[in-house]
């Protein structure tokens, strides 16, 4: 496998840039609202000439308030205008890939997966369509679902080779009412990156591998062979470097 990437927000790169350079680090940047909104595209090129050494990049796009299954048009109207904003950066930094989330509540949606389902095709198939022109993929993570079915779903009715699934360990561990083992036989053939994490299912502390209880091996010999993106999602540059080189004894 390339070397991990690491989820850091944009606003804060800055503090924490000596870091990057120093550990030649690859990246997964964080877009929130309030950045969208502020970003410049010369900044966005000047953080381009500051990476030198051509990490390979991923980004976060934006998700509080976001709801790509909206029911109501206008709200996933804006969802959708964030989403473009959030393609039209990797129009200039080139991300091998995108995580999104996926909106879905089972209790917000009383149980109508097929109405979720139905709203969430009306956002994501224009998206993939102009994701994949650009070479980036789209993988869409877990978070609150406390079972895979409806991401099997969507990953199964985009028919898309370019869109697929960011199997989130640390949710999965704090959230689900199932094994870690039905989310990876059910998502397999759609996973296309991992977001690596650890807790003590207290609370999504974003520990470093191996201070909580996710069982990691089993999570990578269930990938084992599988081309995806590894990403690191530690708070601190501590936590970042101990994931790294636990990482190391499952994948080297």
């Amino acid at each position: 496998m390339t070397a991990p990437h690491i989820h850091v927000p944009y606003e804060n790169i800055g503090d924490h840039i000596q870091f990057i350079l120093d550990n030649k680090l690859n990246l997964e940047i964080y877009f929130n609202a309030e950045t969208l909104d502020s970003l410049s595209t010369d900044s966005v090129r000047a953080l381009r000439a500051t990476l030198a050494y051509k990490p390979s990049l991923s980004f976060h796009a934006p998700f509080m308030d976001l709801c790509p299954g909206a029911v109501d048009s206008r709200i996933r109207g804006i969802t959708v205008e964030r989403f473009n904003r959030t393609l039209d950066l990797a129009e200039l930094l080139k991300p091998a890939c995108i995580v999104f989330h996926s909106g879905y509540e089972k209790w917000k949606y009383a149980l109508q997966t097929d109405l979720w389902l139905r709203k969430s095709l009306e956002t994501w198939q224009p998206l993939n369509e102009r994701a994949e022109k650009l070479g980036v993929k789209i993988a869409i993570e877990n978070i609150f679902e406390d079972e895979p079915s409806n991401l099997k779903l969507l990953a199964e009715r985009m028919i898309s080779g370019n869109f697929g699934i960011c199997f989130d360990a640390g949710h999965c561990n704090l959230f689900s009412a199932v094994p870690m083992s039905t989310w990876l036989e059910d998502l397999k053939p759609y996973i296309i990156e991992l977001h690596i994490h650890d807790n003590d299912k207290s609370a999504d502390q974003h520990l470093p591998i191996g201070d909580g209880n996710v069982d990691f091996h089993a999570l990578f010999a269930a990938v084992n062979g599988k081309d995806c993106v590894y990403t690191i999602e530690a708070h601190n540059p501590e936590d970042v470097l101990k994931s790294i080189e636990r990482l190391k004894a499952f994948t080297s």
